[in-house]
């Protein structure tokens, strides 16, 4: 009996340790899988993997070259914020009560501020588009008035020392000297009676009341209506041609009078009547601007395609004024009628591209110059327009419109 109890012993401790060892061997097997085997590809997986990827006729698949392709043609975008110079407009009036065909102006216009948001998209380093996302106005414009008079009888009287004149604008200020940065002394009404002391250019000197200042000359006008037996005559169509040339200078007016003005734009190919039915302002803009006005009524022409373009039928601009490539249509200014659109192309020639910086043009105002290049057709061309060929496309409309004088 001692000995069948032992060998029972035998057995049972035999099977633990078996046990034991089987247990073990598992661990080690599971251990060495999870830790030596997790990321462990064998051969026949990764042909299986390529027979799955694989395109018929494609050529294998380099991972070098196709990074920096991708990343050269991913696009970006650079948004930048810039503060632009806001025109103002010019509206014209008629007024019986001046003298016909004189030009008067009531009230002065005022530049104003516009902030403009603008986006740039980038493809392998160029630019592909640019285009305006929002605009605020930081100053408002303030419009300038210009009367027309259309009364019966012409006023040709050239002012002088010593002559009564009479104030025509509402709130005219008198100034301590003659530029608009002095300080301001007082303030005339419309009507009230001046004593003509100086002329200085735009200026004149006065007293009213026994108060001594500066006043805007076009702010005045003479008491006396009487001709100036001096006054020079209209030149005749042989001086006018005798001056046209391709290399004329383009910020003196041509010299036409209202009626030649209406002659030259009245044709055939302006099936609209836009250019025969302002004529009038062409010659305004010589007055007030110096400017040649057949110049400015030729590059209306031309862009314009003689007032049929859609800008000319739906905005009234005859330019494409501010009719960017990146958003023509949209970003083309809107006039309420043409006569806007005349006179603020001409004032952008004169301050921006006819005169250099610090000459003295309209309303006592400087120019400029930032795109000045000279006085001639082709030295406008070098920075209005990209076409090489636009000073000769605008000369052929000066001389088509010269000879029909």
């Amino acid at each position: 009996m001692k000995v069948k109890h032992n060998n029972k012993k035998s057995i049972l401790k035999n099977t633990i340790y078996f046990l034991i060892f089987i247990t073990s061997i598992l661990c080690v097997v599971i251990f060495y899988d999870k830790y030596f085997l997790k990321n462990k590809v064998f051969a026949k997986d990764v042909n299986a993997n390529i027979e799955k990827a694989k395109i018929s006729n494609a050529k294998a698949i380099q991972i070098e070259e196709i990074i920096p392709e991708t990343v050269e043609s991913q696009q970006q975008e650079e948004y930048y914020i810039e503060e632009i110079d806001l025109e103002y407009i010019t509206k014209y009036r008629n007024n019986p009560n001046l003298p016909k065909d004189t030009i008067q102006v009531i009230q002065e216009g005022r530049e104003g501020k516009q902030q403009i948001t603008n986006k740039k998209t980038y493809k392998n380093g160029e630019v592909i588009k640019e285009e305006q996302i929002s605009t605020k106005i930081t100053k408002a414009t303030i419009d300038k008035i210009v009367e027309i008079g259309t009364g019966s009888s012409k006023n040709t009287y050239k002012v002088k020392v010593g002559d009564n004149l009479y104030v025509t604008s509402d709130r005219l200020a008198v100034m301590s000297e003659s530029n608009e940065q002095s300080i301001k002394i007082t303030t005339l009404n419309n009507g009230d009676k001046l004593k003509l002391l100086e002329i200085q250019e735009n200026w004149y000197k006065i007293s009213c009341n026994s108060v001594i200042g500066y006043v805007k000359a076009e702010a005045t006008k003479a008491e006396n209506k009487e001709e100036n037996d001096n006054i020079r005559k209209s030149k005749t169509k042989e001086e006018l041609n005798s001056i046209l040339s391709f290399n004329m200078q383009l910020n003196q007016p041509s010299g036409l009078t209202l009626e030649q003005f209406k002659k030259v734009l009245s044709d055939q190919k302006d099936v609209n009547k836009i250019f025969e039915q302002n004529a009038e302002y062409f010659y305004y803009i010589e007055k007030q601007y110096n400017i040649n006005g057949i110049f400015v009524a030729a590059i209306g022409i031309h862009e314009s395609a003689w007032g049929t373009s859609k800008l000319a039928k739906e905005k009234n601009n005859l330019f494409g004024y501010g009719a960017y490539d990146s958003n023509p249509y949209n970003g083309a200014y809107s006039f309420t009628n043409y006569s806007e659109s005349i006179d603020l192309l001409a004032r952008v020639l004169v301050k921006y591209y006819l005169n250099p910086e610090g000459t003295s043009i309209y309303g006592n105002e400087k120019a400029i110059g930032t795109y000045y290049n000279g006085t001639t057709i082709r030295c406008v061309n070098t920075k209005y327009a990209s076409d090489k060929q636009w000073a000769e496309k605008i000369y052929y409309y000066m001389k088509y419109l010269y000879n029909k004088l």
